[in-house]
């Protein structure tokens, strides 16, 4: 294992300003001062874990956290990785004694079973079947999508009701996929009944700029999986696949409001002052071509974050573009596809 030193940073080597002595993240642009150091130093980190070396492991991302600030979320998933390595070191240690294991029943017992008494073959019994355990802790994803196609289901039939969960599914695995292309951990979505939706991941070292795109990756999603119903019904005139295209543009819009943890309060971020103006007039314009009063709130929200302190100074026009495409493909959507839910309603049949 290769112990890396650091050298002072005196400007930052994303936007260029000048650095308070000892800085770990830029004033400016909020970016990571120690970038590229940290992203060396998770590659040598992931090495010894794929080979099982989880000491040196522990030794690498304990690096880590002297460059990062000790509030930030990346120090935060840095500790929680510690202490997910601690475990299996500790695990690992256990299942080679040093000592000949004793025999039971032909089967060589650990040592460390010993000392627990009689909590021994219990925890035996759990060691045994903890592929089983962590097999069924993963399946939160399909339990939870079953019991979110059940709500809907039964709220509005089974047609509706699992076209619905297919959509936000869609827009959910969007965010997983962006996530793990870029190499980050990722655990599969994971529904919440009536409200939604979430992707629980941790990223080392990601950028402002790879966070929006990350952000941005559910609505594309979503709007491909709303454009897919709009087709079907342009195809059949079937008033379901209607409903599904309209709901699920609106949901995406919704998603781009860039206020709290929606997906466009994290997009906004990277958008300088002329851009989130540029935002605020798109999002007008669709409000006056569509009368869907949810770009009004698209463009209330912008109207706040123009007067946010988070403006960085540098632009970031493809992010721009990808946001204002978004909204721009979804409004067409949206001005295009009648309102099934209001004019007919919805069958489950």
């Amino acid at each position: 294992m290769s112990i890396i030193t650091h050298s002072l940073i005196s400007s930052c080597p994303s936007c260029g300003s000048d650095l308070p002595i000892g800085s770990l993240t830029c004033p400016d642009c909020s970016k990571l001062v120690y970038s590229s150091q940290l992203d060396a130093l998770a590659d040598e980190a992931k090495a010894y874990e794929k080979s099982g070396e989880f000491a040196p492991a522990m030794e690498v991302w304990n690096q880590t956290l002297a460059l990062l600030p000790v509030d930030s979320k990346q120090a935060e998933w840095v500790h929680e990785r510690l202490r997910q390595l601690q475990s299996l070191a500790t695990g690992q240690a256990a299942e080679q004694p040093t000592k000949q294991p004793r025999q039971v029943d032909g089967h060589a017992t650990p040592s460390w079973v010993k000392r627990l008494g009689p909590l021994g073959p219990f925890a035996l019994l759990l060691l045994k079947f903890k592929t089983l355990f962590l097999f069924l802790f993963k399946l939160k994803f399909l339990f939870s999508f079953l019991f979110f196609i059940a709500l809907y289901v039964t709220m509005f039939g089974w047609r509706y009701g699992l076209g619905i969960s297919a959509c936000i599914l869609i827009h959910e695995m969007g965010h997983f996929i962006d996530i793990k292309r870029r190499g980050l951990p990722a655990e599969m979505p994971v529904f919440l009944p009536g409200l939604g939706a979430y992707v629980r991941w941790s990223g080392l070292g990601v950028t402002r700029r790879q966070m929006a795109q990350i952000s941005l990756a559910g609505p594309l999603a979503g709007w491909i999986a709303a454009a897919v119903c709009f087709l079907i019904y342009s195809q059949t005139g079937d008033p379901i696949w209607a409903a599904l295209a309209r709901t699920g543009a609106v949901l995406n819009v919704l998603n781009l409001i860039p206020v709290w943890v929606l997906d466009g309060g994290q997009a906004v971020g990277v958008l300088s002052a002329v851009e989130r103006a540029g935002l605020l007039a798109i999002s007008l314009g669709l409000w006056y071509y569509t009368g869907e009063g949810i770009f009004f709130f698209v463009a209330a929200g912008t109207t706040w974050r123009l007067f946010t302190k988070d403006k960085p100074e540098q632009s970031d026009w493809g992010t721009f573009a990808y946001y204002a495409a978004l909204l721009v493909v979804l409004a067409v959507i949206l001005h295009a596809a009648p309102n099934a839910l209001a004019n007919q309603g919805i069958s489950g049949k």
